[in-house]
């Protein structure tokens, strides 16, 4: 099955190239302003500002930076305005109690703005989130405005059944991840927060499920996607998402936007933006979350990072701003091998997460590096998954981006060293997962010496910039935002696993399904 969009009429494509040049120069003009503020230039910011707010007036990220730029350059009273119109827009008062601590610091002492700040006393301001689930043990995430210590207490029924402490500090960006562990297998737990000893009432579902016992099959979905650059008027894809009741969200790159790799202030501003979205913090507080990143949360636009682990000087701040925004399992080679790459078991499907920019390198033709490399060998073959997810950011496929150097295009010898590796050691029941591009396809690989490969990708989550849809693909869909839902079943005689693209407003799009004994 194929999926293509026509346009019928030469005045809906002029329509339509003129909403993605003004989507384009919204983008541009955002970037912008957010590098004027960060150089000081805070009257050729708000030249900038005005200008959209002026053509976009009911959106509020405009507004809200437009109160940034004026905190920062010290008209606090016009600050205060306009953050309070933007708050009475739609800005979460959370993200401005994490802005607090920088960029609307100025306001600190502003009477309206300390009634802000009180309203988030012993209150998360982002999250929780739950991550890291495996058959015995599991991670919430959070953030505070202030320090503070967080206890979590778990229940299973009407049964207290495990407790754990964190704090959060200035250190940490005042996030906190609590552990637990010797838990049950595949069972449901509740939990209750209590921050300085007071009780939080979510507004929404806290829960988690831990997965059955890694030999065991099992029924479960996951949703994934790239591509989620705050958008106002497409935050509703996280209520889209949560509507197919998926066990876990998959974020694979360009979480946010960025672009800004030597401003840790920067990516934190982008961060609290995606973090502090109600309906984000309504999925992920009872959806395990796990992320790796790409070109626009690591660095700059198709950027690599090269070999080094401390060059550029900026890699190893981007990381720990990284970690302190997500609860994944594991972080790469820790301090000694910095990255985003793990793995981890739901029941017997095995996914591999890869991390394709912090050691990428043109030159030494590598976007894994060498640790990373034989790190996923090694994986692979120890491996006992029925299924085996290995997750890129950027496309494996040659064809998903023309001549483009920046997915696996420009690194085939690598590729094909991966793939001859699945074929010596007659690894089976390899499926492939990727994002990067601006659109849902799904792809077939033949191999010479091996069964064929089948490539999930999507990326368009929420942003608006969007890609051209490739014939070549068994499907492709770039009408709307959309996300892939992949559907397991382990424990039929031949294991399934099915693939549907879903847009933004819930339709489905396109399916595959293929079976394990296809895939040996």
């Amino acid at each position: 099955m194929r999926q293509f969009i026509q346009i019928t009429s030469v005045g809906l494509l002029w329509v339509s190239l003129n909403l993605v040049t003004n989507q384009v120069q919204a983008q541009h003009d955002y970037k912008v302003s957010r590098m004027l503020i960060r150089a000081g230039k805070h009257q050729q910011a708000l030249e900038v500002l005005e200008q959209r707010i002026a053509k976009f007036s009911k959106d509020s990220e405009w507004v809200y930076q437009k109160a940034i730029a004026l905190s920062q350059a010290g008209s606090l009273p016009e600050a205060m305005k306009q953050l309070q119109r933007s708050i009475a827009m739609g800005v979460p008062t959370g993200r401005v109690a994490a802005d607090s601590h920088d960029l609307l610091q100025p306001l600190a002492k502003q009477p309206a703005f300390q009634a802000i700040l009180k309203k988030h006393v012993n209150q998360p301001i982002q999250g929780p989130m739950v991550s890291s689930v495996s058959d015995s043990s599991a991670q919430i995430w959070l953030r505070t405005p202030h320090a503070a210590t967080i206890r979590i207490v778990l229940t299973n029924g009407d049964h207290q059944t495990a407790e754990a402490l964190a704090e959060t500090s200035a250190g940490s960006d005042y996030t906190a991840v609590i552990k637990f562990s010797s838990l049950q297998s595949n069972t449901q737990y509740e939990y209750r927060l209590f921050v300085n000893d007071k009780k939080v009432v979510l507004p929404y579902s806290s829960r988690f499920r831990t997965w059955p016992k890694r030999d065991a099959g099992v029924k479960f979905s996951f949703a994934f996607g790239g591509g989620a650059g705050y958008v106002t008027g497409h935050e509703h894809m996280w209520d889209t998402i949560a509507q197919s009741k998926p066990a876990v969200l998959f974020l694979l790159g360009d979480n946010m936007y960025s672009d800004d790799p030597e401003s840790s202030q920067m990516q934190r501003f982008c961060y609290y933006r995606r973090q502090s979205t109600l309906s984000f913090r309504r999925l992920v507080a009872q959806t395990q979350v796990y992320s790796i990143w790409d070109d626009h949360d690591f660095g700059t636009n198709d950027c690599s990072g090269g070999p080094e682990i401390d060059s550029p000087s900026w890699k190893i701040p981007v990381w720990n701003v990284y970690r302190q925004n997500w609860a994944n399992p594991g972080y790469g080679g820790g301090r000694q091998q910095p990255g985003c790459w793990y793995d981890f078991y739901a029941g017997d499907v095995h996914f591999i997460m890869l991390d394709g920019r912090y050691y990428r390198h043109r030159k030494d033709k590598t976007m894994l590096g060498p640790a990373q490399k034989a790190w996923l060998k090694q994986t692979l073959a120890s491996s006992t998954g029925t299924f085996k997810i290995i997750t890129s950011p950027v496309p494996w496929d040659y064809r998903t981006k023309g001549d483009s150097k920046d997915t696996w295009n420009g690194f085939k010898d690598e590729r094909t060293e991966i793939f001859d590796f699945l074929a010596e050691n007659k690894i089976e029941g390899v499926l492939l997962m990727s994002a990067d591009r601006h659109r849902s396809d799904a792809w077939k690989i033949d191999r010479p010496n091996g069964y064929s490969l089948y490539e999930f990708n999507s990326s368009r989550l929420t942003n608006n910039h969007v890609h051209k849809t490739m014939k070549e693909a068994i499907f492709s869909y770039n009408k709307k935002q959309s996300f892939g839902l992949v559907e397991f079943d382990t424990t039929a005689d031949d294991p399934t696993v099915r693939y549907t693209v879903i847009s933004i407003d819930g339709e489905k799009i396109a399916t595959l399904q293929l079976q394990r004994s296809m895939l040996k």
